[in-house]
Order: structure tokens, then C-alpha cells, then sequence
């Protein structure tokens, strides 16, 4: 009798605790100072602009192989806790660095004001601590922004 109680109990904490592991939703604020990002344009002669945007996760200097190492396990474990049968264990849970690399791009083209009329996605790749993203404006390039964005 006691055994099952004990075991029950077992049960429960563990459940408890893993439910609250897997309710933590990453704030934008967990990639703070960590993002090094890199916004390329090239205007064409023809006026059809294009860029690249392209992100890395930056990691402290010391024991970085370490970091990272220690960084995918946890995020098996998170994937091993998620009761969702479609996901390998091997495969990261890339949603929170994408929405990253999405809101970094967003406020890269509003600060620079280089896709005034969105942007057609070229190609995509996301991994695990570095992203690019290639596209091409829905407008054409003005004499300004030949100016402006030129290399």
C-alpha cells in the first residue's frame, strides 16, 4: 500500500515538473547581445532589388564547444517531454530562433526602409544557431535607393 502510494506520488511530481518545463515559452530577451546579424542589399541594373539576411548565435568565447553541446541537449530533452508523435528526438525545435530570425529581419527592413512594399522570401535556411533568409522586393529600385544602398 504504501509502495503505491509512493509510487503515485513519484508520478505525480514528475508530471508536475515536466508540464512546467514544457510551458516556458522563450522570450525574445533569452537572444539578447547573443544575435549577430548581417543585412546585405544588391540593387541589379535592371532595378530589382535583392538581400540577404543572415543570422548567427553568438556564444561565449570559453568552453564554447561545451555551450553548445549543452544547449542541444537540453533542447532534446524539451522535445523528449513534448508529446507531440511528429517530431523526432533528433530534430531541434527551431520555432523560437525562427520567430528571432523573423523579428530581426522585420525591424532590418523597417530601420533601413529597403523593402517599403514587402518582400518575396527567395529561400530560407534556418539551423540550429544560424539562419539566412534571400529575397526580393516587391518594388523596384529608385535613383535614391541606388544611392543609398550601393556597395
Amino acid at each position: 500500500m504504501l509502495k503505491n502510494i509512493i509510487k503515485i506520488m513519484s508520478v505525480l511530481i514528475a508530471l508536475s515538473t515536466i508540464s512546467a518545463c514544457a510551458s516556458h515559452k522563450t522570450d525574445p530577451d533569452d537572444f539578447k547581445n547573443r544575435v549577430k546579424d548581417r543585412f546585405k542589399t544588391d540593387i541589379r541594373s535592371n532595378g530589382i532589388k535583392l538581400f540577404t539576411y543572415k543570422a548567427k548565435l553568438e556564444m561565449p568565447e570559453e568552453g564554447n564547444t561545451e555551450l553548445a553541446h549543452q544547449e542541444r541537449i537540453k533542447e532534446l530533452k524539451k522535445q523528449s517531454r513534448s508529446k507531440s508523435a511528429k517530431r523526432s528526438i533528433y530534430t531541434p525545435d527551431l520555432s523560437d530562433w525562427t520567430e528571432q530570425i523573423e523579428l530581426g529581419l522585420s525591424k532590418t527592413l523597417d530601420m533601413t526602409g529597403y523593402c517599403r512594399e514587402g518582400f518575396m522570401e527567395l529561400s530560407r535556411m534556418i539551423e540550429v544557431g544560424r539562419a539566412e533568409i534571400r529575397g526580393e522586393c516587391n518594388e523596384g529600385a529608385t535613383d535614391e535607393d541606388r544611392e543609398r544602398f550601393s556597395s
